[in-house]
């Protein structure tokens, strides 16, 4: 889908800017709630977290600000670094830090039910390496919850 079939108001053009100016405002807010943890010395696992949700949307920005600029576009060929034209202006990058590894692929036996004799691809969906840090950094916040923000108790005069 189209960012403009989300926002229908706007181009995509538009609306990527849009999308990058908020990631670069979240990633301060991120940022800042990171130095200030470090600083009041909180919980590691906090730390931790954090610091996963903040490179993982540090590695998004990038790619939507810069890459449009250092690289031409990789449809069907390897992009190349540094070409004497990006494949975009500033702030319309595309993500880029797509992995697809897989494992098996080939054609199912006859003997399987229903999709015997079908062609596999195991492990074929691509991912990206931002976001499954920022996803790794709300995982740890979800599942070490109690551990991220202990209750402290307040002292009585």
């Amino acid at each position: 889908t189209k960012l403009s079939d989300i926002i229908p108001f706007m181009s995509d053009r538009t609306a990527k800017v849009s999308l990058t100016v908020f990631r670069i405002f979240a990633i301060m807010g991120i940022g800042y709630w990171l130095y200030d943890t470090i600083k009041k010395e909180k919980s590691k696992v906090l730390i931790i977290a954090l610091i996963f949700v903040f490179a993982g949307a540090l590695g998004n920005i990038i790619d939507s600000v810069f890459y449009g600029v250092i690289f031409n576009d990789s449809h069907a060929q390897i992009a190349s670094f540094l070409p004497e034209e990006g494949y975009d202006s500033l702030l319309h990058g595309k993500v880029v830090d797509m992995l697809y590894m897989p494992i098996w692929e080939g054609n199912l036996p006859n003997w399987i039910p229903r999709y015997g004799g079908s062609r596999f691809n195991f492990f074929e969906p691509v991912f990206n390496v931002a976001d499954v840090a920022i996803s790794i950094g709300f995982g740890i916040l979800i599942f070490f919850n109690k551990k991220a923000f202990p209750k402290t108790t307040a002292s009585v005069d």
